[in-house]
């Protein structure tokens, strides 16, 4: 079903690419525009496919064409600790607060991402994870010479978990213009608004860039217990202890010994 879907977009795409093409653009669509979380959910991907438009009366630039695609989440404040030895306990000790950063990011690419733009250029977009602005809040308490292992530790920490990722060569051309790629989304992937973000590369500069939305949303009794979590804390509570206090009773009572 997935391909099919794949294959009928990309026949919608490539109409629109011949109509609104203007030198190099890009065309893009999503697979899925919304994923869904429920009690079972272990994860999915979605397919981020399109064309590359070419106007005819233009001359084709000579040389290969290289595309970037990132998936960025919600943004957040994420902390980051570093465990010490106190009385001989290993207790968290200094900590970092990154500010606003991507709760999600994923990047899939032609090629490594080094090779495709100088650094200036990738610092700018924000395209790699060595390349994200990982701004830091003013309350930080630690060193400016050790603030470097913070962030190893924070893109190290992101990635076990697998909510960061970058997989250069991952993109398939399966025409001379039209590509595709999968990119993953595990189990623990935050709820909210995510932005798909397609570069079109070519000698180092950005010839096109295109954005579009993706929802990740908890539905059904899910989506309940996580509105109520939120914005009811003290019911929640209390619902929570009181289902907690029914539960032992009731085992009390079947499992009791005459």
């Amino acid at each position: 079903m997935t391909r099919l879907l794949t294959l009928f977009g990309m026949i919608i795409i490539s109409m629109l690419a011949g109509r609104s093409a203007q030198a190099e653009d890009l065309v893009t669509a999503l697979s899925s525009e919304m994923v869904s979380i429920k009690s079972n959910f272990t994860g999915t991907e979605i397919v981020v496919f399109g064309q590359i438009g070419r106007d005819l009366n233009t001359i084709a630039r000579p040389g290969a064409y290289d595309l970037v695609i990132t998936v960025e989440g919600p943004v957040q404040d994420i902390t980051t600790r570093r465990k010490g030895r106190f009385l001989g306990v290993w207790v968290n000790r200094e900590y970092e607060t990154f500010q606003q950063i991507p709760s999600f990011y994923a990047l899939a690419s032609t090629k490594s991402v080094g090779s495709i733009g100088d650094r200036d250029l990738l610092d700018e977009f924000g395209i790699g994870l060595h390349h994200l602005n990982l701004a830091v809040s003013g309350r930080s308490g630690v060193p400016l010479s050790e603030r470097d292992d913070f962030r190893r530790a924070f893109l190290r920490l992101r990635q076990q978990q697998g909510l960061y990722s970058e997989r250069p060569e991952s993109i398939e051309f399966l025409t001379d213009t039209m590509f595709r790629t999968t990119v993953p989304l595990p189990a623990n992937i935050p709820v909210g608004n995510y932005k798909v973000k397609s570069y079109l590369f070519q000698d180092g500069g950005v010839l096109s860039f295109k954005e579009a939305d993706l929802a990740v949303a908890k539905i059904g009794f899910e989506q309940f217990t996580y509105n109520l979590a939120h914005s009811f804390p003290a019911l929640y509570g209390l619902i929570a202890v009181a289902l907690a206090i029914f539960t032992g009773w009731l085992a009390g009572v079947i499992f009791r010994k005459d």
